[in-house]
């Protein structure tokens, strides 16, 4: 008898979250999902609840927990409201494996809760260890939990180093460019959020296509990098790769360069990580290398894409540069999206929020809060600033 891998899925109702159920639906004798975590869409949350049974659901906005409430049927189901829910779930429930794919500085404090129970992660939340890197280690150390990648391009790297990477020399990480990679810097004054929600590859959250028009999910990629695979920031080369079929690469010290190739598709990263060590067939869309035109490796343009310069000076940094760099670009991805700020002016506040931001080593979780909301309120106000 199969032992079922018992999972929470955190962000169910997201982008990863329903891919993430859509790779169970492959493997219904695989996988039971225990928890089911959601922000606000309660309608989708009450479906996934209704096909897959799990013991417990959580939503962390309180009107959509009311809702939700109000239309579920199912008694023995548990549900429950807010952040100090989900980590009561984690601890009541016994898990093998947390999907992470809360959005935002959300999914820090549960994947920390995990870590320390000893819960293996999916990790799809780049701001885990983007803003709580050395926490993450300090608790990942401290349990023997395992941190598996889901970004298509760690997948891809963790992979690739699989066995090998005592003899790794560098990292070279794909971008694939984003919408505005042929566009010309003047123009970029006048770019709307609905041309850089238009990502050319990939299908995801809107605020991750428009971390990807200005490269700063790159950024964020490299320092996730430093931290999941121990590398340092001189040996993590970023390539502008339009057409995001190599995932990523990793050069070793012969001169071989491995490199993991792939259709542009979340499933095939989030059932490695589900399934990890074995590696399932299943009845996705196979590459086909007779239909590919060429692959195209690329300098970034760093002059018209700073984002990616302000992230890896704020990893080499250190401290608590990351956290604030993380929690600034949050503000300023939501204001461009609300028509508050242009899209040449994320960078330019992120980077001013750090230029007025004092260093300081992150020791606790409640500290990293901290640092979080002096980012995030230093960021509003600069934004009035700009409008004054």
């Amino acid at each position: 008898m199969i032992n079922l891998k018992k999972l929470a899925i955190l962000g169910s109702t997201g982008s990863i979250g329903t891919q993430t159920l859509q790779v169970v639906d492959q493997f219904p004798e695989q996988f039971k999902v225990e928890l089911l975590v959601a922000h606000s869409n309660w309608q989708l949350l009450l479906e996934q609840a209704r096909r897959y049974q799990p013991k417990w659901v959580v939503l962390t906005e309180e009107s959509a927990y009311q809702r939700f409430c109000a239309e579920n049927r199912d008694a023995s189901l548990v549900v429950r409201y807010g952040m100090d829910s989900v980590l009561a779930a984690l601890d009541a429930l016994q898990l093998d494996m947390v999907v992470g794919a809360m959005m935002g500085a959300a999914g820090i404090a549960p994947t920390l809760k995990a870590l320390e129970l000893g819960i293996d992660i999916g990790l799809a939340n780049k701001e885990t260890l983007v803003s709580g890197g050395s926490l993450v280690r300090k608790a990942q150390q401290k349990s023997g939990a395992k941190i598996i990648p889901i970004d298509s391009e760690h997948s891809a790297i963790f992979q690739c180093m699989e066995g090998e990477k005592t003899c790794a020399r560098r990292i070279l990480l794909t971008a694939s460019g984003g919408p505005f990679r042929n566009m010309p810097m003047e123009q970029l004054k006048q770019v709307t959020p609905a041309q850089a929600l238009k990502h050319p590859n990939w299908s995801m959250g809107r605020k991750i296509t428009i971390d990807s028009a200005t490269l700063m999910n790159k950024g964020l990629e490299v320092i996730e990098a430093n931290w999941l695979f121990e590398t340092d920031y001189d040996d993590i080369k970023v390539l502008v790769h339009p057409q995001s079929i190599v995932h990523s690469m990793v050069e070793y010290g012969d001169g071989s360069v491995l490199a993991h190739l792939g259709r542009a598709d979340m499933r095939i990263p989030i059932q490695y990580a589900l399934t990890w060590p074995a590696r399932k067939d299943n009845s996705l869309e196979k590459l086909d290398f007779t239909k590919l035109a060429g692959l195209e490796f690329f300098e970034p343009e760093w002059e018209k894409f700073p984002a990616l310069s302000l992230a890896f000076e704020a990893g080499r940094t250190g401290k608590s540069a990351t956290a604030v760099l993380n929690a600034a670009n949050e503000i300023a991805v939501a204001a461009f999206l609300e028509n508050r700020l242009s899209f040449l002016g994320i960078p330019k506040l992120v980077e001013d929020v750090l230029n007025h931001h004092n260093l300081v080593d992150i020791e606790s979780f409640e500290q990293l809060l901290e640092i979080d909301q002096w980012a995030r309120l230093q960021a509003e106000s600069l934004i009035k600033e700009y409008h004054q």
